[in-house]
């Protein structure tokens, strides 16, 4: 107990002097001079409150009386949708004289591309017959000497070379007059070669002679359809070359 005694010892309490003098911090406080003036600065806080209340009361619906809130008219969305009516009407914008002088243009190169079907008329009878009522068109085609180059060079320098004409017609004459020159060139290359009416040279010349024939009719086929509804008909390998023509 001793020895705990000896260890306790008293404590000090030092108490921390303010940095300022006291002194001093009394000499800021404020010293009103005269009472009454700050009874009247008390008095007129808060009627200035209630001014400013009141104006903001006046301005705003709201404020005047909160127990009362006005609901806003809140903002109705239409929902009415405008419908709109597009007529289509069925204009072709190209004439019908323009699409009669495209779709006659392409009866030069059918005529003379009949010949190459003589061996399916041979093989086939009944594949003839469709071709009959064009008979006495073709016989009057071919009643006019030398009929394939007068409708040729009629067609070349009266319709594709006249910029009387328009676009559509020239380029479908175009067409159908390189289309008539390449159906012409495989007999030329036969008077060249002759094949003969026997072996193997006779075959190709039937097998090259069918495939011209449908090729042709395919192609008038399709022509006169879009001229009659007004589009411009694209022949593979003859479109490029006649369009670089116009």
């Amino acid at each position: 107990m001793n020895g705990l005694n000896r260890q306790i010892e008293p404590f000090n309490f030092h108490v921390r002097s303010p940095p300022y003098p006291v002194g001093s911090l009394r000499d800021k406080i404020v010293k009103v001079k005269n009472p009454l003036s700050l009874q009247k600065n008390m008095a007129a806080i808060p009627l200035l409150r209630l001014s400013a209340t009141a104006n903001l009361s006046s301005r705003s619906p709201l404020l005047s009386d909160p127990f009362k809130l006005k609901r806003l008219p809140s903002r109705k969305w239409s929902t009415t949708t405008t419908t709109t009516t597009i007529t289509r009407m069925s204009y072709n914008p190209t004439p019908a004289t323009d699409r009669l002088i495209s779709a006659v243009a392409y009866t030069l190169p059918f005529f003379n591309s009949l010949q190459y079907g003589r061996f399916l008329f041979l093989q086939y009878p009944t594949l003839g017959s469709l071709f009959d009522p064009l008979l006495p068109l073709l016989s009057l085609y071919r009643s006019i000497p030398y009929s394939s180059f007068v409708a040729f060079f009629a067609l070349y320098l009266g319709v594709v070379r006249n910029p009387s004409f328009s676009r559509y017609v020239r380029f479908n004459s175009m067409q159908a007059v390189t289309l008539d020159v390449l159906l012409v060139l495989p007999l030329l290359l036969q008077r060249v070669f002759s094949p003969g009416r026997t072996g193997l040279g006779f075959k190709v010349t039937v097998w090259f002679y069918n495939v011209l024939f449908v090729f042709s009719v395919m192609c008038f086929l399709y022509s006169v359809v879009c001229c009659v509804l007004g589009k411009t008909p694209y022949l593979p390998f003859v479109a490029d070359a006649a369009g670089r023509q116009i």
